[in-house]
């Protein structure tokens, strides 16, 4: 799976309007088995997606948080507060979800 610059991953365009379709399916009122016998008829190429490795997420998250703590003791009161103040509510809810998701 190609990733942007930025480490997103970079879907096919197919894959795209698939997922575009299903969500066509649902709002017609079918229900996700009966999407997945119609999808189950067709001749799918199969390719192979990238599984999530779980162990290798936990890695990076402890090197991280190594690394933010080692940067956070180098920095003064006042610079800690003002980063402090520039992390969104949003942004420690999702770091808070995805611990626990990988503990």
């Amino acid at each position: 799976m190609e990733r942007s610059p930025s480490n997103y991953r970079l879907y096919p365009v197919d894959m795209i309007k698939r997922v575009h379709w299903i969500e066509e399916q649902k709002r017609s009122g079918m229900s996700l088995s009966e999407i997945a016998k119609l999808i189950g008829t067709e001749k799918i190429e199969s390719k192979p997606y990238e599984e999530i490795d779980i162990h290798e997420i936990r890695l990076q998250m402890q090197k991280l948080e190594n690394d933010v703590s080692k940067m956070m003791e180098t920095l003064s009161e006042q610079e800690k507060q003002s980063l402090k103040q520039k992390v969104t509510p949003e942004s420690v809810t999702l770091m808070q979800a995805l611990i626990l998701l990988l503990q």
